[in-house]
């Protein structure tokens, strides 16, 4: 049996060692058996599994998981900055004459971000950061994100509201993917949903991302989100939520954003992520004051 203990990073031999998890828990079921909780590196994933079915991740494999979040990380930023320049320029050429001399400003859509997982918060926030969003994070355990999201909502004042963490199909359940029981956490993102859409009913003024790995979409759309996972009950990016607020957060106030467009600009894709046709919260300022 492995010397497997909380946080280490282990991947599971009965899955072909696919994943890489952090181990968070680890507790004994009723016939004695070792179980662990654990959550994905970089997948928003809970799953529970035998200790003994682990393994410790080693230098080489934990080394290429690094690069590679690296890299999905910093294509999708290029890619973003490749997309607004073009956005710029088409703006820019569609401005009159007297406008065009005057220096215009930015206000794109500012996000209030609540995470059931700290570590993938962070790294979130510093995504925003980097493609100068305003963004307001807050770790909450899933569970909990209902009785709190609308004193957050309150208190920031948010365009966008990402509502994420962990979730997962929970394993020996009926394949009934409609049932929100059979999921770890959809039924709470569902609840804060709806909580959300008591405070602020139109889905323009506050436009919600909500789900995690193999989240219940369908009921999660139904509660008063715009976006959600997960269509085909895959597993999602962790900066899935974070590439899909930065779309509406650059797409002009005057204009409905390609769900479309949106939804291929995330890690995951068609299969992890969809939506509904929605308003964009970017604005225009100008004159540019020196001051």
């Amino acid at each position: 049996m492995p010397d497997v203990e909380i946080g280490n990073l282990v991947i599971r031999k009965s899955h072909g060692k696919d994943i890489v998890f952090k181990v968070t828990q680890i507790y004994q079921d009723d016939i004695g058996r070792l179980q662990c909780v654990l959550k994905g590196m970089y997948l928003r994933l809970m799953a529970d599994a035998p200790m003994d079915d682990l393994e410790i991740v080693g230098v080489e494999k934990l080394c290429k998981e690094m690069v590679d979040l690296e890299f999905v990380h910093n294509d999708g930023l290029r890619k973003i900055m490749m997309r607004r320049d073009k956005d710029k320029l088409r703006m820019d050429m569609s401005r009159s004459d007297a406008t065009k001399k005057l220096e215009s400003y930015d206000i794109p859509g500012r996000v209030l971000h609540l995470d059931g997982d700290e570590e993938y918060l962070r790294m979130c926030l510093k995504t925003y950061h980097q493609l100068n969003i305003e963004a307001f994070g807050r770790c909450i355990d899933e569970s909990q994100q209902a009785q709190q999201v609308v004193a957050l909502i309150d208190q920031y004042r948010p365009d966008i509201l990402v509502l994420t963490g962990h979730d997962a199909l929970l394993s020996g359940t009926k394949k009934d993917f409609r049932d929100v029981n059979n999921y770890r956490n959809s039924k709470y993102f569902i609840e804060a949903v709806k909580q959300a859409r008591i405070y602020e009913p139109s889905k323009d003024e506050l436009v919600i991302f909500a789900g995690a790995c193999q989240s219940c979409y369908e009921a999660i759309l139904a509660a008063g989100a715009n976006f959600a996972s997960a269509p085909l009950r895959v597993f999602i990016h962790a900066y899935d939520p974070v590439f899909i607020a930065e779309k509406v957060a650059f797409t002009p106030i005057n204009r409905t954003l390609d769900v479309n467009e949106a939804i291929t600009a995330t890690v995951t894709g068609i299969e992890g992520v969809g939506g509904i046709e929605t308003r964009g919260k970017f604005r225009m300022g100008l004159p540019k004051t020196p001051y």
